[in-house]
This record gives structure tokens, sequence and C-alpha cells, in this order.
């Protein structure tokens, strides 16, 4: 028997000071069996700090040709095309080709370093990608604030992200690398 994806109902506040974005939104995550909370979290983060009205998550990890999230407009182009992880060189190659903005969210610490250092000549034709980097400590900070139904209010500024939930709060760097 197939184990079943884990839902969980955010509602989420992003004030974005950076783009002047401010709006709530009603969400629901599906956690694939075998997708960590920190990534997860990182898929939330991810969302506030590109939050728009056409950004929506994807079918996920059991999906291939999908990104985490991704952005389309009304007649389906995609816009924005946000990996999490560390994909590899053909999957940004084939993302900047598909999409306006291609964004990857690393959360390996030195992996990530490594990752970036392998990948990063291959890539460098990609015009509009950009790399962000967050530190794995502060990843499972971040997940320490997931549950099954939450409400988060998410606060960014320049280089950070403040995540609040009623119980706790996380800062989080975001590390722009390109």
């Amino acid at each position: 028997m197939a184990l079943r994806a884990t839902i969980f109902k955010l509602e989420l506040h992003v004030a974005d000071m950076v783009r002047g974005y401010y709006d709530s939104h009603t969400l629901t995550l599906a956690r694939h069996p075998s997708e960590t909370e920190e990534r997860m979290m990182l898929r939330v983060l991810a969302y506030a700090l590109y939050a728009s009205e056409g950004l929506s998550f994807t079918r996920g990890l059991s999906t291939t040709d999908e990104p985490s999230l991704w952005e389309k407009d009304l007649t389906g182009t995609i816009l924005t095309w946000i990996e999490l992880g560390h994909p590899d060189e053909r999957r940004i190659l084939q993302a900047g080709g598909k999409s306006k903005d291609v964004v990857v969210f690393c959360y390996g610490g030195h992996a990530s370093h490594v990752w970036w250092q392998g990948v990063q000549a291959g890539v460098a034709r990609v015009q509009n990608l950009r790399i962000i980097s967050v530190s794995p400590a502060q990843v499972q900070a971040l997940a320490s604030l997931a549950r099954r139904t939450m409400t988060l209010h998410i606060t960014i500024e320049e280089g950070t992200a403040l995540v609040s939930s009623a119980d706790d709060s996380v800062s989080v760097d975001i590390d722009v690398w390109r």
C-alpha cells in the first residue's frame, strides 16, 4: 500500500517591504511522504518571497517535469519557475528556456557551495537565473513552526525574512548568490 501525502492548511500573511507586496493567502500544502518538514517549510518561504496572484505549488516531488512552485499568467505561460535543492545543469537550462525567471533555493550549507561551483559555468548563459541560499540551521528552525493547521506572518526586508507563528518566530537570512 502506497503512503499518502500529509495535508497542511496554512493561512499566510505576507508583508514584503522590498516589493511593496502585502496580502494574505489561504493555502493547502501536500507533503509527499519522502519530503521533510524542512523542505516543505522552505517551499512556504519561497512562496512568501515570490507571492503573487498566479503563484502556486505544483504536484511536487512525484512529478519530474514541474518545479516546486511556479507562477503562470492567464495564458498558461510560465513566468517564474522555482526549484528547491540542487537541480542539475540540464534542468536549470530547460527551466530557463520555459520561463521568464528561474529561481533556485539551496539549503544544504557546504553541499550547496559545492553544487554551485559545479554547475555555475554550465548555467552562465541562463540570464534569468537567481540562486538563493538559506542556512540549514535556519531551515531547521523554520521547520519547528510546522503544524497541520498553521497561521504564519512573514515580513520581508532587505536580505531577511521574519517568520512568526502564534508560538514562536524565526529570522531567516536570504543570501542571494546570483
